[in-house]
């Protein structure tokens, strides 16, 4: 089932609509679940709430495989706001933009997961709570993996925007301490550039991404998405190898 709910992002103060999916008999079963905590929830259950009118489907695909709690916050719709709240840096790109995603990190992790884990059946530990996003919300789940491993021991990190902050990411990881466990599903697609080079210069930094999560002790599984795009319909498609990846144990 999914429900929504309000919630106050307090470094903002604003309210925000977040996104619940969780199995119909959660009350009832006596038992506790894996939590995964995504970006852009509007986006992943209905089209009729999704930005451009197509969802990640996740609903049904969750229904079908209802393992796990999967909580979303929507974005922040006004101007720049998704730009800043999904960035961890300050970026040159999209006119300059003021990077606040340490501060909404800090925000889920200290508030929200602490009332999730209040308030439903869950596991709370590391080992069975994950993040994931796209685009903005894949780069802030690459960073949520790096710079808060000692809360999310897996990351679904699809088409991150990290061509705008390359040196960032590098200290990022090359300071980061990951811990023993951690999963890391990266992927980029085929058509997200319009030529060739853009395509190479996609290719060669998620490949670098993911040499330098390798070398610190991650599981990591690199994704090359034929005939992928930059949006949800192609998102949607990958929505069962990531859940493997994370949930089953597969690659």
């Amino acid at each position: 089932m999914v429900e929504t709910f309000e919630t106050v992002i307090t470094p903002y103060g604003l309210s925000r609509t977040v996104w619940l999916w969780l199995p119909d008999d959660w009350q009832t079963a006596g038992r506790r679940y894996p939590v995964t905590y995504m970006f852009d929830g509007h986006n992943l259950f209905f089209d009729t709430t999704a930005t451009y009118g197509t969802c990640w489907g996740l609903k049904e695909y969750c229904d079908a495989h209802p393992d796990h709690i999967l909580v979303a916050p929507e974005c922040n719709h006004e101007g720049n706001g998704r730009l800043e709240e999904y960035s961890p840096y300050d970026l040159e790109a999209f006119g300059g933009i003021h990077g606040t995603g340490h501060a909404y990190m800090e925000w889920l992790v200290g508030e929200l997961k602490p009332w999730i884990d209040a308030h439903y059946p869950t596991l709370p530990g590391r080992a069975n709570t994950s993040i994931g996003g796209s685009s903005m919300g894949g780069l802030m789940s690459l960073y949520a993996i790096t710079a808060y491993n000692k809360t999310f021991s897996g990351a679904a990190c699809l088409s991150p925007s990290v061509r705008f902050c390359m040196e960032d990411v590098r200290r990022e990881i090359r300071d980061a301490v990951i811990r023993r466990g951690t999963r890391v599903y990266l992927s980029w697609g085929e058509k997200e550039s319009r030529d060739p080079h853009g395509l190479a210069r996609y290719t060669a930094n998620a490949l670098e991404v993911c040499r330098a999560l390798s070398a610190k002790g991650a599981d990591v599984f690199p994704y090359l998405q034929l005939d992928g795009s930059h949006c949800e319909a192609s998102w949607a498609q990958q929505v069962p190898l990531y859940h493997e990846f994370l949930f089953g144990g597969g690659q």
